[in-house]
């Protein structure tokens, strides 16, 4: 009993699209509103959250509605050709808000005094380094004060919450600084940089607009297609084979998403945010409409998906009517509940992670995501996909989920007691965190769709995404609301407290296991063939 690997192959070409867009999205967007546009953790929180608030809604739409398309290309590819093109578009049309936002933070001395503050010739322990900033700052405001462009309130919440902060914390100690201090002077000075492109931003926020229309069409056109892409693999796939397809499409999707964390750096996103990123969005779009074209050049999904039916009726493991919600029974249903909560919970915590990594890296532990040891932890998730694939089917999913959440759980509280400039530990921890969330992201989606019957895997699929899109609608608000009031090192041990909660829920799950085949029943299944030939 073998997957077709280079089916599934040419089908996650469209996972590889899907998680390079998101990748992007997630390691740019958050940051760049943060500190291009300078809105603080909760707002970039709820522009983050746009797109689920819009996937939460229109993945059961889509997901359904591809049940019940009747396409001669298939029921799945319409919807993947018209979302990616309208999200691929829409993607690289945000060049032109960067670029403009880029040009009008180049008219002020933002970068410059960023470039002072972290030159890597300074000692930042040094006390005397630090109030030569804050000198450079106040002259800054009182500068703007007097040209008009901040108004007298603005000037004394800035030296009543960010100069006066900064000077008590460094009256309170003696040099070198110590690494708490630091990260509270760091974070009182990333605010001030965020408030001033705050004050460009709210003088002529018609780029800001410009940004959010233009992003919104690109994440409705990422909702169109994603349900639809998700449940072409069990389409194609019989039950028992499930987990490890979804290991090659994950394995796809974590290749796209490694691809578009080196777009990135060419944009040099690693030394400066205040960069023009516009070759990242040209690029990544191309990338879509390329990748598009190949699968509509190998993938045949109607025969494909006939070919998978006409065999699971020789299994006998798919119903001829389709099951409702309701018609399910109740242990089958009760388990659908409890690992949609779980579900829900484990993105409660790892979004939040994903959502402001970008922002925590730089700022809290001085690392950028895009160093060696990173990609080097990426490359190493990434050969280990398909081995856990496998490895779910010998031990059975819910182990396997249980373990990943252990694993998640204890790298996440890892990270918080991290100290600075440990790029190699760092990197190690993330790549037992990239293990344990394949653990879990491999067999979660595949269990939810096992209790689908009468060939609505997009129905199921939109459950599943509405409870991952519910929790990533919330989650990088509150999460943000958190650390607007206790700083960033509350991101950890936030996430680290729904993953418990998340594995706790999952022991209630009792249903979602691969079926059983017969022995010798593809005896039967080769002779059905064999007679078609004839």
């Amino acid at each position: 009993m073998r997957l077709d690997y280079k089916k599934i192959f040419y089908i996650g070409i469209i996972f590889f699209i899907i998680s390079m867009f998101w990748q992007t999205y997630d390691m740019l967007i958050a940051r760049l509103v943060i500190d291009k546009f300078g809105l603080s953790q909760t707002w970039s929180g709820i522009i983050m959250a746009l797109d689920n608030i819009l996937a939460v809604f229109l993945l059961p739409i889509f997901g359904t509605l591809s049940d019940h398309s009747k396409a001669k290309i298939g029921r799945r590819t319409p919807f993947i050709i018209i979302g990616t093109l309208v999200a691929s578009l829409a993607f690289m049309a945000l060049c032109y808000s960067d670029h403009l936002q880029t040009e009008k933070l180049n008219t002020t001395s933002i970068r410059t005094e960023y470039d002072i503050a972290f030159n890597n010739n300074i000692d930042e322990y040094r006390e005397v380094h630090w109030l030569i900033v804050i000198d450079n700052m106040h002259n800054e405001r009182i500068e703007s004060y007097n040209n008009g462009d901040i108004t007298y309130d603005d000037f004394l919440n800035y030296e009543l919450n960010t100069e006066t902060k900064m000077l008590e914390v460094l009256a309170n100690t003696s040099t070198p600084l110590s690494k708490r201090e630091i990260y509270e002077i760091k974070e009182l000075y990333y605010n001030y940089l965020s408030s001033r492109a705050w004050d460009l931003t709210k003088s002529d926020p018609k780029i800001l607009i410009i940004f959010v229309i233009t992003l919104f069409v690109a994440i409705f056109g990422m909702s169109i297609f994603r349900s639809p892409a998700v449940a072409l693999m069990p389409d194609v796939t019989i039950k028992p084979l499930r987990s490890k397809a979804n290991a090659v499409i994950t394995f796809m999707g974590a290749v796209g998403g490694i691809f578009g964390v080196y777009i990135i750096m060419l944009s040099g996103f690693n030394k400066h945010t205040y960069d023009n990123h516009s070759k990242v969005f040209l690029i990544i779009g191309i990338t879509m409409i390329i990748g598009l074209l190949v699968y509509l050049w190998k993938v045949d999904e109607p025969n494909w998906a006939l070919e998978r039916t006409d065999i699971e009726k020789t299994l006998e493991v798919r119903k001829a009517k389709k099951e409702s919600l309701k018609s399910l029974s109740k242990r089958k249903r009760i388990s659908l509940y409890f690992l949609l909560i779980s579900i829900f919970l484990l993105f409660m915590g790892y979004n939040a992670v994903m959502s402001k990594i970008a922002d925590y890296l730089p700022k809290v532990l001085n690392l950028n995501f895009f160093d060696l040891p990173f990609i080097l932890a990426q490359i190493g998730v990434i050969l280990m996909i398909i081995p856990i694939g496998i490895m779910s089917m010998k031990i059975g999913r819910k182990p396997t989920i249980i373990s990943g959440l252990i694993l998640l759980f204890l790298a996440f509280v890892n990270i918080y007691f991290l100290k600075e400039n440990s790029p190699f530990l760092t990197a190690f921890t993330i790549f037992i965190a990239g293990i344990g969330l394949s653990m879990v992201s491999i067999n979660t989606y595949v269990m939810v769709v096992e209790l689908e019957s009468g060939n609505n895997a997009g129905l199921y699929t939109g459950y599943y995404y509405s409870a991952t899109m519910g929790a990533q609608i919330l989650t990088p608000i509150l999460s943000g609301v958190f650390m607007d009031k206790f700083g960033r090192l509350i991101l950890f041990p936030y996430a680290a407290l729904f993953l418990l909660l998340s594995l706790i829920t999952f022991m209630f799950v009792k249903e979602g296991e691969a079926v059983k085949i017969k022995k010798g029943i593809f005896k039967k299944i080769l002779a059905k063939r064999e007679s078609k030939w004839k």
